[in-house]
């Protein structure tokens, strides 16, 4: 568990240039009042593709946000993730 509601899958450690650092999740799920939350790396390859096949979602920086499981692609879904955690592991090796 991340936090109160957040369940979160692996960990990774992050620094920013600022010297900024902390440890996040490298992927990780939450059922919010208004939606599913998925949180993902904000940028990584393939993402716009594999989203225009994923279904209904909204979206922001790094979440998705969908309002039940029968509205996506689970199987995209799990391209998603795995794909958000192999750039995360690249920009973040330690």
């Amino acid at each position: 568990m991340w936090g109160t509601g957040i369940v979160g899958f692996g960990i990774y450690n992050y620094k920013y240039e600022s010297g900024y650092e902390g440890n996040a999740p490298l992927a990780g799920l939450a059922s919010r009042k208004n939606a599913i939350t998925i949180y993902l790396a904000s940028d990584f390859e393939e993402k716009g593709i594999l989203l225009s096949q994923f279904g209904k979602y909204k979206t922001s920086k790094a979440c998705l946000y969908i309002q039940k499981l029968d509205d996506i692609d689970i199987m995209i879904l799990g391209e998603l993730v795995q794909k958000s955690i192999s750039r995360i592991k690249e920009l973040y090796p330690n």
